[in-house]
């Protein structure tokens, strides 16, 4: 799979396969095509070669097999929490009723019951996330893509909703792809990583991640995960030198 943009391939030679049921994370260096990646299995850009599949068919834009969380949560602002949580079920044809039915026990899911009522302006940002994933769990997709979704949060909070993704992906199994480019993140939810490398975006390596689960704090104290984030730590310094030298070169052009 080939993408280009201003003349640069953001990926390239992308063969992978999502095993159903599992999580998988992406890391790599700043601008090696890892946000472009998802992009491209959301159907929100396409491929200039190559395709994406999914369970053999070829993925629309208009799939609704598939959802997505960003980033930013992108709440509606003038919809409560509920009513949020049900956007998708009624763009797909559920009655409000029908679709307040199932969201309730998606936001019970997320630790939210009692802010049902609730507008995004009075939540706190993890809150907010936490309602943008139960937006896209409450579809029922067979492909949960996430984009760095803590991103924006402080620490001590990145680190309670990673506890909480791997609790609530411990009662669905969400067959799930997530993006980041933090080492210690990956290891703690993934089932497996993928590293890609400088852009273009290849696949270096792809690393199974062995640790039992379900996954408590206490696990990132334990050596296999120590021995884990060394290695992968090693393999990223590599491409962090080469996309350091690529900005060196395309400065002095």
């Amino acid at each position: 799979m080939r993408l280009s943009g201003e003349n640069l391939s953001a990926l390239e030679d992308i063969n992978y396969k999502v095993d159903s049921g599992k999580f998988v994370c992406v890391i790599g260096p700043s601008g090696c095509g890892k946000s472009t990646l998802l992009k491209v299995l959301a159907g929100l850009q396409n491929p200039s070669a190559g395709r994406v599949l999914l369970d053999g068919e070829p993925l629309q834009k208009s799939d609704r097999n598939k959802a997505m969380v960003f980033q930013s949560a992108s709440l509606l602002p003038w919809r409560t929490v509920l009513r949020n949580v049900t956007y998708g079920l009624e763009i797909q044809g559920f009655s409000v009723r029908d679709a307040e039915k199932i969201a309730d026990g998606f936001i019970d899911l997320v630790g939210l019951s009692g802010f049902e009522k609730s507008y995004p302006r009075e939540l706190s940002g993890g809150m907010q996330q936490r309602v943008n994933l139960a937006r896209a769990l409450v579809t029922n997709p067979k492909l949960l893509l996430m984009d760095e979704p803590f991103a924006n949060l402080d620490p001590q909070l990145r680190n309670f909703m990673q506890a909480e993704v791997e609790r609530i992906w411990e009662q669905t199994r969400q067959t799930t792809l997530f993006i980041t480019h933090l080492i210690d993140e990956a290891i703690f939810l993934a089932d497996e990583i993928v590293v890609l490398t400088a852009r273009p975006g290849r696949i270096k390596k792809i690393v199974a991640v062995d640790l039992p689960r379900p996954r408590k704090v206490e696990i990132r104290k334990a050596p296999e995960f120590h021995a884990l984030q060394d290695m992968l730590s090693e393999l990223m310094d590599d491409e962090f030198q080469k996309t350091i030298y690529q900005q060196s070169q395309r400065k002095n052009q």
